[in-house]
């Protein structure tokens, strides 16, 4: 055996010990449901959740959802524990998946807890929570296209700031959200054209010339928006994109108003994830961004392109990056502030990972992550008494347990950071 090598024992003892670390893990979850959530629910309780919204499309009327606070936490809390003892007696292949799903029961359960004896509208808190992952899921869609073909994207939020000033400046301009959402897309392939110059032609460190990237993005609007759009005000007041209702879906009682009532940017990501999806596990162009990404010396030996595929593949990145910046403004409040985007394209990228650089997984995350970001919204509604502050380190929480591989190890492309140098 050479040196350095781990013999069969050894791994599957490894293995057998990383299953029972996630089982405890899993198994912990239970515990939290019981300890928190239990003792501050008065018996007889019930949780009353709204499904009706009033939009411009009214939905079809169904009853609110009303259920026994105390039960249902204990029943919540039984299917966490029975999944962590699963884990640990046989495992589950998906160990992302499982903390996605626990992490969604133990959401329940809080609410539950915060809406006994209250009223909560479950369905307004969905749809808002579909908006807040739009602008997550578009940096995460970005970051696919790029660490895909071995590109890391670190400058995904100076792009989307770059692209929500220019957006609301050429919409306020024009008088069309149209014009602004181009403006965006112009901005955001230029500055993945940027990375794609520094990253393979002059092969820069890719998280040093990302981090450049953020750092103009961030001083060069902050300064425009001092200097310029505080004097320009009506520059500052952009008209932006209204729900479109789909017909017949629109009226879907829950659904609709998540999915079938929502901007024109909203629809464009639901359609890039589906579109991403597609080129990149179904069609020749996504075999070559899996080759390049993966193992760019033996792409170039099969005749493929490396630095052109790259050279598209960020640019791309950078364009849907350019329309996630849009959605601050155009899809959005309709004005620029600085910093708006407050790391939106950070969690976007920890999306990504947690998806597992796949288009469906990264939007799956950050629904997610969208989610914990309404709640810290609507919990103020309810006057439950934890700082609404807490609630926004879900997402970081999720981050940090994400990449310190509780949940197994996140494995990027092979060639992921690494400059292509052809002999």
């Amino acid at each position: 055996m050479a040196p350095g090598t781990l013999d069969w024992a050894t791994i599957r003892h490894r293995y057998l010990r990383r299953e029972q670390v996630l089982g405890i893990v899993y198994l912990l979850f239970a515990i939290a449901i019981w300890t928190l959530f239990l003792p501050h629910v008065e018996a007889g309780a019930k949780a009353k959740f709204g499904l009706n919204v009033v939009t411009g499309v009214k939905p079809i009327p169904v009853p609110d959802l009303v259920v026994p606070a105390r039960e249902t936490i204990l029943l919540l809390g039984f299917i966490a524990a029975f999944m962590g003892g699963w884990q640990l007696s046989r495992g589950f292949k998906e160990p992302q998946a499982l903390l996605a799903v626990l992490l969604v029961i133990f959401l329940l359960a809080f609410l539950v807890w915060a809406t006994a004896g209250k009223s909560f509208n479950l369905t307004g808190m969905l749809a808002s929570t579909v908006l807040r992952a739009t602008p997550i899921a578009f940096g995460a869609l970005s970051g696919v296209w790029c660490e895909r073909t071995a590109v890391i994207n670190i400058a995904i939020e100076g792009m989307m700031l770059s692209s929500a000033f220019t957006s609301v400046v050429i919409a306020s301009a024009t008088g069309s959200p149209y014009w602004g959402l181009l403006a965006a897309i112009v901005t955001g392939a230029v500055l993945g054209l940027v990375l794609a110059v520094l990253a393979i032609r002059f092969r820069v460190d890719q998280i040093i010339a990302g981090t450049a990237i953020n750092i103009f993005a961030i001083g060069l609007t902050s300064f425009l928006s001092h200097s310029w759009l505080s004097v320009r005000q009506d520059l500052n007041a952009a008209p932006n994109f209204k729900p479109i209702p789909i017909p017949l879906l629109a009226k879907i009682p829950v659904l609709g108003p998540m999915f079938f009532d929502v901007n024109l940017i909203v629809y464009i990501m639901f359609a890039l994830v589906i579109i991403t999806h597609i080129i990149l596990f179904h069609t020749r162009w996504g075999l070559r961004m899996r080759a390049v990404g993966e193992h760019p010396k033996a792409a170039d030996t099969l005749g493929i392109n490396v630095y052109l595929t790259r050279y598209i593949s960020v640019t791309i990145g950078g364009i849907i990056a350019g329309i996630g910046g849009a959605y601050f403004t155009l899809g959005s409040v309709g004005r620029f502030d600085e910093v708006m985007t407050a790391g939106k394209g950070f969690i976007g990228l920890a999306a990504m990972i947690f998806g597992k650089w796949t288009p469906i997984g990264g939007f799956i995350a950050s629904f997610i992550f969208g989610l914990a970001d309404a709640l810290q919204v609507k919990m103020a509604i309810l006057r439950v008494p934890i700082p609404s502050e807490f609630l926004l380190m879900a997402p970081y929480l999720v981050t940090i347990i994400v990449l310190s591989g509780v949940v197994g190890r996140a494995v990027p492309p092979a060639a992921d950071g690494q400059p292509y140098v052809k002999e």
